[in-house]
């Protein structure tokens, strides 16, 4: 089956061809690191790691750019309220946002860079399109013409995102802009922030330069696909495309957007504060079992969060690694044709699960039966298809992200398993006195068991 992936300009799933064969580029827009990342930020992370897993999976070379805005209003606002140099500030918390990645095995980048060190070629971006005439210097400021190139033969404005230009709200063009809809490639230098020099004064980059020039120069002037939150389609994505087909660039052939992390139905934020952090979230649930829950709904669909939600994700995780770990954790083999059409049907995870899910309750089956070979081909066919999703125990287990509360929970699972082995033999011999005994035990020992049809799964009460 040919990949599709739904393509937000055009709105419509389309056949992914890469420009060159055997390799896919891909940009995904990162961390504007001016506080600590929350579940929110990591969805997209998540997300588009399981995009790239699969592609490297299909035995595609993946080039990976995923950026760092290190210089914002929001992160200078922030560094002066506390008192602290800018660029100390932006350097701690994308330190959290690389621990909270890591923590999660979110595969690093192939390159990330930040826009601080892109000057140069953000200043041959602004040079390229005022010679095309679609960008011009004002008071040291240097604007998009957004009417110039509306006006242009070739113009797409307003495509990505749906909205129409002679629909945009138009107020005061203001202190040196042309037009009210431009917008800044260039800042001016203000007194007391940072500033670069350039040929038209001393600044800081504009938001959309940034991701222009970074993508284009790692990638090259077309490259296969552009991502990023929903939240980034208007204004950011879609003045990026224009500039960038402004100055010539073909830019990104596909354009993918995740949905948002909600709560209680608002899109989760620092301003209506509600935001949950990583590490609260690891004091509830383990890193792979909270990496399960961010990835397991669809990537355009709304993830509704609920700590009752969290639990179920984490539940269903833990049915996946109690099989796997039954069945004596075998090397990971290959995936199921479901799984497959799956993925290749627009990332389509929650059918993958399934399939994951559906293979765990036939290994269940064959481990009752004592049909332990069919167990094994079964889990090593599990343990293939969780590696897509970033989630096999097998990896998990020897991954040293999850630190020593990791370590004790395997530990503690690889006892309780045991138990359950023992019940549940008994309860096959309708031994139910030594069923009975084996569940009083856990449950005096703070241990709750839930039996479903995959088997029984164990938690700690609180």
């Amino acid at each position: 089956m040919t990949q599709r992936i739904f393509d937000t300009k055009t709105r419509t799933l389309q056949d992914f061809e890469p420009l060159r064969e055997g390799h896919v580029s891909i940009y995904l827009c990162g961390a504007t690191p001016q506080s600590a990342p929350h579940i929110g930020h990591l969805r997209s992370g998540v997300a588009f790691d399981i995009v790239r897993r699969w592609f490297l999976a299909k035995g595609q070379d993946v080039a990976f750019v995923r950026n760092v805005t290190d210089i914002d209003d929001k992160i200078l606002n922030k560094a002066a309220e506390h008192n602290r140099p800018w660029w100390e500030w932006v350097s701690t918390y994308e330190r959290e946002f690389t621990r909270a990645y890591d923590t999660l095995g979110v595969l690093p980048p192939s390159v990330e860079p930040r826009a601080t060190g892109h000057v140069t070629q953000m200043v041959d971006y602004m040079q390229r399109l005022m010679d095309r005439g679609f960008a011009y210097a004002a008071d040291g400021s240097v604007y998009f013409d957004v009417d110039a190139w509306v006006a242009a033969e070739g113009s797409d404005y307003g495509s990505l995102s749906g909205n129409r230009p002679e629909d945009m709200a138009r107020g005061d063009a203001g202190a040196g802009k042309r037009g009210p809809l431009d917008f800044a490639l260039w800042k001016a230098a203000k007194p007391g922030e940072p500033s670069w020099p350039t040929p038209w004064g001393e600044g800081r980059p504009g938001w959309h330069l940034e991701c222009s020039a970074m993508s284009t120069w790692y990638l090259g002037s077309e490259f296969d696909i552009h991502g990023g939150g929903l939240d980034l389609q208007f204004p950011h994505h879609e003045n990026e495309q224009a500039q960038s087909h402004g100055a010539g660039d073909g830019f990104a052939q596909y354009w993918m957007h995740n949905h948002w992390v909600t709560m209680a139905g608002e899109k989760m934020s620092k301003s209506l504060g509600n935001v949950l952090s990583i590490d609260n979230m690891l004091e509830a649930v383990r890193p792979v079992e909270l990496r399960y829950y961010l990835g397991s709904a669809h990537y355009r669909s709304v993830l509704e969060y609920s700590p009752e939600a969290l639990q179920e994700a984490a539940a269903g995780y833990r049915r996946i690694e109690d099989f796997v770990h039954r069945a004596g954790t075998p090397e990971p083999s290959t995936w199921s044709e479901a799984f497959e059409q799956a993925l290749d049907d627009d990332f389509a995870v929650p059918k993958a699960l399934a399939e994951i899910h559906n293979t765990v309750r036939a290994g269940n089956s064959a481990l009752v039966a004592g049909d332990a070979d069919k167990a094994t081909e079964l889990a090593a066919q599990v343990r293939a298809m969780a590696s897509v999703l970033g989630v096999d125990p097998g990896a998990w287990d020897n991954d040293a992200t999850g630190g020593a509360a990791d370590q004790a929970h395997h530990a503690l699972d690889t006892l309780v398993q045991a138990e359950l082995a023992r019940r549940t033999e008994a309860r096959t011999n309708k031994d139910w006195a030594v069923a009975d005994e084996v569940r009083d035990r856990l449950k005096a020992a703070g241990i709750e068991v839930t039996d479903t049809a995959d088997g029984p799964t164990w938690q700690i009460k609180e």
